[in-house]
C-alpha cells in the first residue's frame, strides 16, 4: 500500500505530548515537522508493516488501534503487544534492519511515518529528541519485562486484572474515562498475549463481573472497583 502524501504537522497535533518531546523550540519543531512529512492509512485487519520487511521508519499511530505479533511454529498468531494513538510502533526493526513482528490494525488506523535515518541524524543535534528516542525505547523494555513477569507467574485472574489496569491507564492519558473502555481487540487476542485460553478469558470476565468488579457488555467494559482489580494484581506482592 502506497502511503498517502498527507502533509503533517506535529507543532498542531494533538497528541505531540504523547510522541513527542516536550519543551522544543519552534525552529526545532519544524525541522521535526519536515522530517515527520507523510500519513499512511491502514483499514482495519491491513497490516502496517510484516515478519521479516526491511524496517525504514518508526511510526506515531495518530487514530487507531494495531496488535503486533508472531507466527508460530504451528501457524498461530503469538500476540506481543497492543498499542494505540500517540504510541510509537516498529522499534522492534531497530535491532536487525528488520522487523521482527506483524502490526495489524485492530481499527481503520492512520500513522504518521517518522523516517529512522532522518530522525537519527536530527537526534545529533537536538538533544531532546534523542532523549526522547531512548526513553520510548526504554519504556519498550520495561513494558517487555512487566509482560515476561505477568506470564511467569500470576494467575489468570492477576494477568486480566493487570491488562484492564494497564488498558485503562493508557487511555486515560489520552483523555478518555478512568473506568470505562471499548476493547478493541478480541477476547482471543487478549488470551494470546497473557498466555491464557480463550475459555479462561472468558471465565475470568465472568467472575469479575460477579464480583461486581467489572460490567461488561460484549466490547464495552466499565471498572465499577478499580482497588479490587489492583487488590488482585498485589495479592501476590502480599502473601
Amino acid at each position: 500500500m502506497n502511503p498517502l502524501t498527507i502533509k503533517v504537522a506535529c507543532s498542531n497535533c494533538n497528541l505531540r505530548e504523547l510522541c513527542m518531546p516536550v519543551g522544543l523550540n519552534d525552529e526545532q519543531l519544524t525541522r521535526i515537522d519536515e522530517i515527520v512529512a507523510v500519513r499512511r492509512k491502514v483499514k482495519r485487519g491491513g497490516t502496517l508493516f510484516h515478519n521479516g520487511e526491511v524496517f525504514t521508519s518508526l511510526y506515531a499511530i495518530r487514530t487507531g488501534f494495531f496488535k503486533t505479533c508472531v507466527a508460530t511454529e504451528d501457524g498461530r498468531d503469538q500476540v506481543t503487544g497492543f498499542q494505540m494513538a500517540g504510541e510509537i510502533i516498529g522499534l522492534d526493526g531497530i535491532v536487525n534492519d528488520h522487523h521482527t513482528c506483524d502490526a495489524v490494525a485492530l481499527e481503520d488506523a492512520e500513522v504518521c511515518v517518522m523516517p529512522f535515518d532522518r530522525i537519527e541524524e536530527l537526534s545529533r543535534e537536538v538533544t531532546a529528541l534523542q532523549h526522547h528516542v531512548h526513553k520510548i525505547m526504554s519504556r519498550e523494555i520495561v513494558r517487555e519485562h512487566g509482560v515476561m513477569l505477568l506470564l511467569g507467574s500470576m494467575r489468570a485472574e492477576e494477568r486480566l486484572a493487570a491488562f484492564l489496569l494497564n488498558l485503562v491507564q493508557r487511555l486515560h492519558a489520552r483523555g478518555f474515562s478512568q473506568s470505562e473502555l471499548v476493547l478493541r481487540m478480541t477476547r482471543e487476542e487478549i488470551g494470546s498475549y497473557l498466555g491464557l485460553k480463550l475459555e479462561t478469558v472468558s471465565r475470568t470476565f465472568s467472575k469479575f463481573a460477579e464480583d461486581g468488579i467489572v460490567e461488561v457488555k460484549q466490547r464495552h467494559v466499565r471498572i465499577l472497583d478499580t482497588d479490587a482489580l489492583k487488590r488482585i494484581v498485589n495479592s501476590q506482592t502480599c502473601s
